[in-house]
């Protein structure tokens, strides 16, 4: 499937997307480190890891007034869905896991998706999540179950199913996806794929990453990845998981907007917007309002997302 003529899977794609989704309209996602840098983590793309020397200071949770403003510039800009990364290993109980419940509470409050992204979950933190009106949580599988050993030591893949499996009991949708460009070749990201369609039920929402580079970390002579890869991984995601959301995610900046409207056309339907993701650039809302314009598309407004189960 992977492998096919690309006009052949993108059709395929058009088809799988049309059968679940508008082909005019991208959920709008915006994301911010409620908790930057000192990760013990050692995940070779990551500047947030305390392994490697970055540019990325490290930081406290920020204040509740800090993330009730960000919030709510999200909302004003057209973002439905308000995703807090924070770079825990995993979650500490106690104040801080307390503050991250009340930071759940004020944007479910403003009329937003809540999604976390915080490391390693317990079964009482999941459900402590839930009960505070989590929508989604992050925990992405990164690459296939072979490739991550080259890229991170310090956690294991089956800890990240774990993690996902408390999330699904807790009632959590779960959002999953992995990154593509770390020296990889396609058998791992077909491998990657095949991972995040065998979840049952398949992930909600899918965000498909393209490395981006930072110096400092392991990977920053990684050469560029074919944004036709991209597309290709894209697709695929699409045919074999048609219900998610398939999100284009970090390495946007690098890409010309000609390969995000073939990211488009290929299944991708939602994005994270603003200037910045947790520590790496992103197009700001001028250029995506533009690029939206020219292709005739429209941010998903907020009454849709629930209902599309992303």
């Amino acid at each position: 499937m992977y492998a096919a003529p690309l006009p052949e899977l993108v059709f395929r794609a058009q088809l799988a997307h049309r059968a679940f989704h508008r082909v005019d309209e991208v959920q709008g996602c915006m994301l911010l480190s409620i908790k930057t840098g000192g990760c013990p983590e050692d995940c070779s793309y990551c500047p947030q890891s305390a392994h490697y020397k970055t540019a990325v200071s490290r930081t406290d949770l920020v204040t509740l007034t800090e993330l009730s403003d960000a919030a709510s510039r999200a909302r004003d800009d057209g973002a439905t869905r308000f995703c807090m990364g924070a770079a825990w290993r995993e979650v500490p109980d106690g104040p801080p896991f307390q503050q991250v419940l009340e930071m759940v509470r004020v944007v479910r409050g403003l009329g937003l998706e809540a999604c976390c992204t915080l490391g390693m979950l317990d079964q009482d933190q999941a459900d402590a999540l839930a009960a505070a009106g989590l929508t989604a949580y992050n925990h992405n599988l990164d690459t296939s179950p072979e490739f991550y050993g080259s890229i991170i030591t310090t956690r294991t893949y089956d800890d990240r199913l774990a993690t996902l499996a408390r999330v699904r009991r807790a009632g959590i949708t779960v959002c999953c996806g992995g990154i593509i460009g770390m020296g990889e070749d396609r058998a791992v990201r077909c491998r990657l794929l095949q991972q995040l369609a065998s979840l049952d039920p398949h992930p909600e929402s899918v965000p498909v990453n393209l490395l981006v580079r930072v110096d400092g970390t392991p990977l920053a002579d990684v050469p560029p990845t074919d944004p036709l890869e991209l597309v290709r991984t894209i697709a695929t995601a699409r045919i074999l998981m048609p219900a998610s959301f398939v999100r284009l995610s970090a390495g946007r900046l690098s890409l010309t907007d000609e390969a995000q409207a073939l990211c488009f056309l290929a299944g991708a339907n939602s994005v994270f917007l603003g200037d910045r993701l947790l520590t790496t650039p992103n197009p700001g809302a001028t250029h995506d309002e533009q690029l939206f314009g020219r292709l005739g598309m429209r941010l998903m407004p907020a009454r849709d997302t629930m209902n599309a189960g992303g």
